[in-house]
């Protein structure tokens, strides 16, 4: 192909260059708009994240505020409280109070240990946890170790969710007093490790 001499190139396009233009003004104004909104919607809705929270509360005043304010009724939240936010028993017991058996976590509901007029055996499982064989309802299980308590929660806490677990899931078992847990926390105080169950058939429930 040959070039007609008389004829003027075409043009060249220009090469791209790098650099930076202004984002638009409306840009800014929705970013801000949106984090205006968010804010708000979190401060009326989020709780102060306190997991203690749900709907359709917003508050922890506003659920605290539903409470019973004594007597077995306040054990019974608090309890709760304990049982779902603080010791988190609730992951090894499930929510129902039926436990994983293929897991090993023995049920709560209508279990004969929980359900003992006396707490003695109950309270000393908390504070010292368990570990090894223990029959519940009937079914065999081997425990992977039940966790101690004794220097994590208080004896108010502890009589608070034995309280919950003996009064939930169709449970009907008297409350438990923080006296009677500060009573066996003293009595055991040498205890060293983890409860077995053959261990603590041989303890009295009123002791």
């Amino acid at each position: 192909m040959k070039l007609d001499p008389n004829k003027s190139p075409a043009p060249q396009e220009p090469e791209p260059t790098t650099g930076s233009a202004p984002a638009p003004v409306w840009l800014f104004v929705l970013v801000a708009l949106l984090a205006f909104w968010g804010m708000g919607f979190l401060d009326s809705h989020g709780g102060g994240f306190d997991a203690r929270v749900y709907a359709p509360y917003n508050s922890a005043k506003e659920v605290e505020d539903e409470w019973p304010k004594s007597g077995a009724g306040a054990a019974f939240a608090r309890g709760e409280l304990v049982y779902r936010e603080v010791a988190r028993c609730i992951l090894c017991h499930q929510p129902t109070g039926l436990g994983s058996p293929g897991q090993q976590y023995p049920p709560l509901a209508k279990s004969e240990w929980v359900l003992a007029r006396e707490p003695g055996r109950v309270i000393r499982i908390v504070l010292n946890g368990l570990q090894g064989p223990i029959t519940v309802t009937g079914q065999q299980f081997n425990s992977n170790g039940m966790v101690p308590w004794r220097d994590t929660l208080t004896d108010q806490q502890i009589a608070d969710v034995l309280t919950y677990i003996r009064s939930e899931w169709g449970n009907n078992a008297p409350e438990v007093k923080p006296e009677q847990v500060k009573a066996i926390r003293d009595k055991t105080a040498g205890r060293p490790g983890q409860w077995l169950a053959d261990e603590l058939l041989k303890v009295l429930e009123t002791e």
